[in-house]
């Protein structure tokens, strides 16, 4: 079970509905769908925890074919709604429960998932038995610097840290590329927000961090677009988000 982010349309969800969610947040999401393209063109692929399946859609313009998974009936009966195409099937799943046959799919997608769970070893077990064994499992998480059980958002069950992640992953995999998601910021961006330990930032008007952006040059949050976000390879320094890349399925214990 995925811990309890209400429906779409609770103030409280964790749930991404592009016309109801603001500009930044789609392209966080979105910039990690882009830079898995590269790993579903012309295969089979699997969408775990698709949400109302804008990330879904994006896949497929490259793949073969995509199944969107998720747990919350009303957001797939909306993706079916806005997102359906002929590569494209929405299916009502619990992440940890997968009815597909065994090395099913040659890429494995879930973002912003696995910090859900309860029992992320049955997640992971249940990704390694319907992954190909040439396949690639993509998967992305928060970035923090110590691993917790009791993270302060209320939706996790864990968030971990960068090595404890990748140790989670060679557990199931012989190959764990890790990169960083992070924004693109200035040094004297960075400088400033570090300084600001009274979050003096959160309390000035909207007309004046706009102010701000013109002399730090760097993006506000909420109106981040793609290209001010950045993925690389071995660098969590700042990132918000980690995406690793796992390949080499390990055999069953």
């Amino acid at each position: 079970m995925i811990k309890n982010t209400g429906t779409m349309f609770d103030s409280f969800s964790e749930r991404i509905t592009p016309d109801q969610t603001e500009k930044g947040i789609i392209s966080i999401h979105l910039k990690r769908y882009l830079f898995a393209r590269d790993y579903c063109r012309n295969k089979e692929v699997l969408d775990v925890a698709c949400g109302t399946g804008y990330g879904t859609y994006e896949l497929a313009q490259v793949s073969r074919k995509v199944i969107g998974v998720d747990l919350s009936d009303e957001s797939i009966q909306y993706a079916h709604g806005r997102y359906q195409r002929e590569n494209i099937l929405f299916q009502t799943m619990d992440a940890c429960r997968l009815i597909f046959q065994d090395k099913s799919f040659d890429t494995v997608c879930s973002f912003e998932t696995i910090e859900h769970l309860p029992d992320s070893k049955t997640f992971l077990s249940e990704i390694s038995r319907i992954l190909k064994p040439d396949g690639f499992f993509l998967v992305s998480t928060p970035c923090v610097k110590k691993s917790t059980n009791h993270p302060e958002n209320p939706f996790h069950y864990q968030e971990w840290s960068s090595q404890d992640f990748k140790t989670l992953l060679n557990s199931y995999f012989k190959s764990v590329q890790l990169f960083g998601q992070r924004r693109k910021q200035s040094t004297l961006h960075k400088f400033l927000q570090r300084a600001d330990f009274l979050n003096l930032r959160r309390k000035v008007s909207q007309s004046f961090s706009k102010k701000i952006v013109g002399v730090t040059k760097t993006a506000l949050f909420a109106e981040m677009s793609l290209d001010d976000l950045e993925i690389v390879e071995n660098n969590l320094n700042d990132a918000l988000y980690m995406i690793a890349i796992c390949s080499g399925l390990r055999p069953k214990k």
